[in-house]
């Protein structure tokens, strides 16, 4: 695709704030094809210029379009077009903050981080004794601010015995499991979901936007280590995955767009 911009004429006179005038224009020239994903666009000076709005006004439009998920900016590079979607392969266990922080800036909040007791059907997915007390923790995974993954998880203290001792504003349960509880075996189920009560206060969405809801249980030593529900918007996510030929199946990438 080219890198040429929409035609769009700037009218301070008119009904429409400039500031809307330029966001509309740059929305426009991504929806159009002609700003694809990573393409740098118009720096501020040169949007002023195009548009006769002040450096201010220009400044609101383009923030308000990166929090909104249309824009990344790449300290000393410039504003580039933003992937809205991640990608989730079942195949492969990330690190959720390395995910986030190819699309922006990685954030988190910590809502729980306790030792529990859970609820009957938990223990026996994670094969402990009932009423025994586990490690729970609920986290919010933020890109750029925006909430982007609810994650909400229990450890067997018998394979993580330091899980709580954990900063998780810093370390994200994934890349502490993975190294003090080393993976040996996971089971992966998703479905489609809409969100109950805590996911939309949390995720900030409200009941009718679906969601992609990973169930991840994971195995080291043996053992069961832990078990998560990690939920996702529907709109900030993909699905792919990749197979080796040797396994029988095609090698090429089989990419499913979830709406």
């Amino acid at each position: 695709m080219s890198g040429r911009s929409s035609a769009m004429s700037f009218d301070a006179a008119g009904p429409t704030p400039l500031y809307q005038q330029v966001k509309d224009y740059v929305r426009r020239s991504i929806l159009t094809g002609d700003w694809p994903v990573d393409h740098r666009i118009p720096s501020e000076n040169e949007l002023v210029r195009m548009s006769g709005a002040s450096r201010m006004t220009v400044h609101r439009a383009l923030r308000e379009l990166k929090d909104d998920g249309w824009l990344r900016r790449v300290q000393g590079q410039g504003t580039f077009v933003a992937d809205r979607r991640a990608r989730l392969d079942l195949l492969e266990i990330r690190n959720i903050a390395d995910v986030i922080r190819q699309h922006g800036d990685y954030g988190c909040d910590v809502v729980l981080h306790e030792r529990a007791v859970p609820a009957n059907e938990i223990a026996e997915e994670l094969e402990t004794e009932p009423r025994a007390e586990l490690f729970h923790s609920r986290l919010v995974h933020r890109l750029d601010g925006a909430p982007f993954q609810l994650e909400d998880r229990w450890v067997n203290p018998a394979a993580a015995p330091d899980y709580l001792a954990v900063d998780l504003t810093r370390q994200t349960p994934n890349e502490y499991l993975m190294s003090a509880a080393p993976l040996s075996e996971v089971e992966h189920r998703l479905e489609a979901v809409l969100p109950g009560p805590m996911e939309r206060e949390l995720l900030g969405i409200d009941r009718h936007q679906p969601c992609l809801l990973l169930h991840r249980r994971t195995w080291s030593g043996g053992q069961v280590a832990s078990r998560g529900w990690l939920t996702h918007p529907g709109d900030r996510f993909y699905l792919a995955t990749r197979f080796a030929r040797d396994a029988g199946l095609p090698r090429s990438p089989q990419p499913e767009p979830i709406p």
